[in-house]
């Protein structure tokens, strides 16, 4: 699954790493994420927050598909549609499968799979550090992100031996 978010930026965040999104009216920085079936991320992207999805989807699937040789199929929300499906055909050899809403729903719905990206990104709200970006430069954002990954993994690793003494 591949996403973005938008996050508002703090002062420190520089003019030439940041942004505005209009379609979220938020200034600041974009993480553009692709996570796997649980969950776990598979590669981050930092750019500003006018930085276009399709753009990033290129450079960011190339490198997560270089990383990991048995991704087949990519789902992605309607952001991502255009010649990007073609690219990461032609290219990639990755799939990209668009998950549309239903002409009848209306409002905020969490569609199917794409709730493995969205309870992905509740993760990261639940890190302080990440729910505005503090950080200086891109690299030190997507490292934070990469940080708090960490410690959702570890967490799932010892959730089974909660009650048990060593």
């Amino acid at each position: 699954m591949i996403d973005s978010q938008s996050v508002k930026a703090d002062a420190v965040v520089g003019s030439d790493s940041g942004g505005f999104d209009g379609g979220k009216l938020v200034s600041g920085r974009k993480r553009h994420v692709v996570v796997d079936t649980l969950g776990l991320l598979l590669g981050v992207m930092v750019t500003g927050a006018d930085t276009g999805d399709r753009a990033v989807a290129r450079v960011l699937l190339a490198q997560v598909a270089d990383a990991h040789h048995r991704l087949a199929l990519v789902w992605a929300d309607a952001g991502y549609t255009g010649s990007l499906i073609e690219h990461c055909l032609a290219a990639l050899a990755l799939v990209v499968s668009i998950v549309k809403r239903s002409d009848g729903q209306k409002g905020f719905v969490v569609l199917p799979k794409r709730w493995i990206v969205e309870r992905f990104f509740a993760h990261l709200m639940q890190s302080r550090r990440l729910v505005r970006d503090f950080e200086r430069r891109t690299t030190s954002a997507e490292s934070m992100v990469y940080w708090s990954m960490t410690l959702l993994m570890s967490r799932r690793l010892t959730a089974g031996r909660r009650g048990r003494q060593a």
